[in-house]
């Protein structure tokens, strides 16, 4: 165990994490580097150039005659895939918080640096790209010593695209993290930390053992499940699976007993052996809370059992996806997904796609709210569907949100402005180093679901950044805006939304549905309704035939009388006729700005 280092690489989006992981698998040769980003080995990880899931591998390295393991985890930096770091810092000792020399510390890299400290993580801080022209080290490392209160010597400079200080920086996690602690001989307790679907051999589990030893062909038991297997493989992670007759205390390996049901791996979940099972499961684990809601529905109504399958192997993947069925009546079965944000949401519909050829209509996305009857009853409600009557309702609370947003100071009016108007309150203002200050702002988490990170990064040509966190409920006046075509209710396209934005919303939905929905034989009334009250309309002309055409002079009656035959043809169809809405509809209402 003394020759063990469990350790992860944390920073903000874009600040070199998989670039280095490069440098470092390189270096102590564990393979051979042919692209940029070995560990990013998902088609769409390689095409937006960031890292989705944290991936685990193990390096041999040897320093002063000994001969070290060290287990790499690689995690993403996006805020929607924070649950992913927050697993791989459970599973380490020690952390490489990686900062980018030309951009400083940023918003995620402080919030990924709190949740290293909550796991008394021991912290090795690393300036990268300090090849760059527009480098500025002293700058920044000014930055990370009033972050951090270390002194000047503890800060290492590297380069992943050069290799400098890579050598410094293999040293510094042997010397500084701790190795492993545990009992080697007290009975196995290993905690899940992610899991992989392989078509051919199952689910398979990766581990961090805490306690014990695993051995193959051993029976396991999962606490959580209370499911007894038998461990058919087990192995370290190399860059490929890595079969071993045994893993010791402190190792970070998977386990193969070909697990078919997703549902019976639990990621935080504690493995013990069946023979001998440990007192209790390991704790500090956090259950993943998704912020953004929405329906992912068939494009064909039979493909609804295999939607519900991908989704389940997605969701092993992917622990911080949740869903349950749920019912429509424009789209009828589908799931309502939970997503931790707009970016999760949008690959996971990508993934759909690619990996299980599934075609699949999204509706609007929301967040859940806490509704309040005359009794003072709550209920969740996670869709505008499920809204009980305007009448039985005392008040709504909805979600808020901690936002800090670091910026330049030449951007800060444009981005109160931006805060302002999605009802941000200013909790706190300060100054951080040089030109660049913090912003704390309270917000309702609705607000920031859609549009905010987009219009942030243009006011602050791609300067500011962006964090946040839950801070719990409060009471907000809200309502149910509904769109009606011909009187009918979608109820895909109805939203919950603060009353001040209610009439212009409503507005701006029916110009863009009036753009997008293809004529028919009729008119189409469309109509954004709170309540009975209609408070915007727009209508689709018809398409219609000149009837009259071959009328040339003749008396006025005949042209009345095929006009009038038109017309009662027209009326029989609207009533008949039912009006189909486009996908491109429903995410139109997302780009309504």
């Amino acid at each position: 165990m003394q020759h063990i280092r469990n350790f992860c690489i944390i920073a903000h989006i874009d600040h070199g994490k998989s670039t280095l992981a490069d440098r470092l698998l390189e270096f102590t040769q564990t393979i051979k580097v042919t692209e940029g980003q070995m560990l990013d080995d998902m088609d769409l990880e390689r095409e937006r150039g960031i890292t989705i899931k944290s991936h685990a591998i193990q390096m041999n390295y040897r320093l002063d005659g000994e001969d070290y393991t060290l287990n790499l985890i690689d995690t993403p930096g996006h805020v929607d895939f924070a649950y992913e770091v927050s697993r791989s810092i459970a599973a380490c000792e020690g952390c490489l918080l990686l900062v980018d020399s030309t951009q400083g510390v940023q918003a995620q890299t402080i919030s990924n640096l709190y949740m290293a400290i909550d796991h008394n993580l021991e912290i090795i801080p690393v300036l990268s790209k300090c090849d760059m022209m527009n480098s500025m080290p002293e700058v920044v490392e000014d930055e990370i010593i009033d972050l951090l209160g270390c002194s000047r010597e503890d800060i290492i400079r590297a380069s992943g695209r050069t290799g400098e200080g890579v050598e410094d920086i293999l040293r510094a996690v042997v010397e500084r993290i701790p190795a492993p602690k545990g009992n080697p001989d007290a009975p196995l307790q290993a905690l899940i930390f992610d899991s992989v679907f392989n078509p051919f051999r199952g689910i398979i589990a990766y581990y961090k053992i805490v306690n014990g030893c695993i051995r193959k062909d051993e029976d396991v038991l999962f606490v959580n499940t209370q499911k007894q297997y038998h461990a058919d493989e087990v192995g370290v992670l190399k860059m490929d699976l890595m079969p071993k007759r045994e893993l010791r205390c402190g190792d970070v390996g998977y386990i193969v007993s070909g697990i078919k049901t997703a549902t019976e791996v639990k990621v935080g979940d504690t493995i013990t052996a069946a023979a001998n099972p440990c007192a209790e499961a390991i704790s500090g684990f956090e259950e993943v809370k998704p912020m953004v809601f929405a329906g992912v529905y068939p494009i064909e109504t039979e493909d609804f059992e295999q939607l519900r399958a991908s989704l389940e192997k997605l969701q092993l993947n992917d622990a911080s996806l949740t869903f349950q069925p749920e019912s429509s009546v424009a789209l009828g079965f589908g799931f309502r997904c939970g997503f931790l944000g707009l970016l999760h949401m949008e690959i996971i519909q990508e993934r759909l796609d690619r990996e299980f050829n599934m075609n699949v209509i999204t509706t609007v996305p929301n967040v859940s709210y806490q509704v309040y009857d005359k009794h003072h009853e709550m209920k969740e409600v996670h869709n505008p569907a499920g809204m009980p009557d305007a009448t039985e309702i005392d008040h709504i609370e909805e979600p808020y949100i901690r936002a800090s947003i670091i910026t330049r100071t030449d951007y800060i009016g444009g981005i109160m402005t931006l805060c302002l108007g999605k009802r941000g309150e200013l909790v706190k203002q300060e100054y951080v180093a040089g030109d660049r200050v913090e912003l704390h702002y309270d917000m309702p988490l609705a607000e920031i679901v859609i549009d905010f990170y987009d219009k942030l990064k243009s006011i602050s040509k791609g300067y500011a950044s962006f964090d946040y966190h839950p801070i719990g409920f409060r009471p907000s006046k809200l309502v149910k805006l509904d769109i009606l075509l011909n009187g009918e209710p979608v109820d895909a396209l109805s939203t919950l939304t603060h009353v001040d934005n209610s009439v212009y919303f409503g507005r701006r939905m029916c110009e863009k549905l009036k753009e997008l929905l293809p004529r028919q034989q009729f008119d189409i009334a469309i109509q954004a309704a709170i309540g009975a009250k209609i408070i915007a309309r727009e209508t689709v002309k018809q398409v219609r035939k000149d009837v009259t055409a071959k009328c040339y002079g003749g008396d006025i009656s005949r042209k009345r009388k095929l006009l009038e035959k038109q017309k009662r043809g027209k009326k029989r169809m609207k009533e008949i006729g039912n009006v189909q809405v486009p996908q491109k509809a429903f995410l139109a209402v997302l780009k309504l700005d």
